[in-house]
């Protein structure tokens, strides 16, 4: 059973590789995708180091989700290519063998809702039996534990608030041990006291595991707070790269539109 939360990355842990992750980096090299005559993503380059916190911004249907599904591997560029730690992605149109391993916290957190939290968090591993399963409760108690949650292993789905299901989506995706993380619009119906718990624990995470992040999401002030870097989005291309101080600074217009938009809830220009 699965729901396409796990597909890149997988062979770190069969080769018998140590829990302790690490970060990628990510090179993204001219990449383009067609939908129809639909041009979603126009030369895309990136280069996002190991160990970083990436957030991508920018308003919604910029091409921000579709960038992170091509890093995921759930979606085939057109042209172009992505390297994790120097490796291609893809061969000859379709995903290549790699031995990183990856993980994405889609927006509506994935849950199933008919299992509990601990058999949520549990799932990667008990499908792919890459531990005993004495092992694989630890495991799923450690995570929960790190993401706040200890204790609520036999909660259902339907128990949980908007803010615990991001973070037991994200203790499922700990559960892997992966060196890149994946977050898509993770602030999305969360209040702001619930998005700031969020950013704390994502910041926490990384300083723990030293794994990549990329983020993506229109909340700008979530991206400053927590990245070391930022690329904006606009029209499927990226029109920024910075720090959080370069991107407050920049004089792109595109930028400070955006900047003014999302801070003020209105443009006045």
């Amino acid at each position: 059973m699965s729901n396409g939360m796990d597909t890149a990355f997988l062979s770190g842990v069969e080769q018998g590789r140590s829990d302790a992750a690490s970060g990628v980096s990510v090179r993204i090299e001219k990449l383009n995708k067609f939908f129809g005559d639909n041009h979603v993503l126009t030369d895309i380059d990136l280069d996002i180091k190991a160990g970083e916190t990436f957030s991508i911004i920018g308003p919604s249907g910029t091409g921000k989700s579709i960038l992170l599904r091509h890093i995921i591997r759930l979606e085939t560029p057109d042209s172009g290519q992505i390297y994790v730690n120097g490796q291609k992605l893809f061969e000859n149109g379709s995903p290549a063998p790699l031995t990183c391993r990856s993980s994405m916290v889609f927006q509506s957190s994935a849950l199933f809702n008919s299992l509990t939290v601990a058999e949520n968090v549990g799932l990667w591993l008990r499908e792919h039996r890459v531990r005993p399963e004495e092992r694989i409760r630890e495991i799923i108690s450690e995570k929960l534990a790190i993401v706040g949650l200890a204790g609520k292993e036999g909660l259902r789905t339907s128990e949980l608030s908007g803010g615990m299901k991001k973070r037991v989506a994200i203790a499922r995706s700990l559960a892997m041990e992966p060196e890149l993380v994946l977050y898509d619009e993770p602030t999305a119906e969360l209040d702001p006291v619930t998005t700031d718990e969020l950013a704390e624990t994502i910041m926490s995470l990384r300083d723990k595991s030293g794994n990549t992040t990329i983020i993506v999401t229109h909340d700008l002030n979530f991206a400053l707070y927590l990245s070391d870097r930022i690329a904006m989005m606009h029209q499927g291309r990226i029109i920024e790269v910075g720090t959080p101080a370069g991107i407050r600074a920049s004089s792109n217009p595109l930028v400070q539109r955006f900047i003014s938009t999302t801070t003020k809830g209105i443009n006045k220009v």
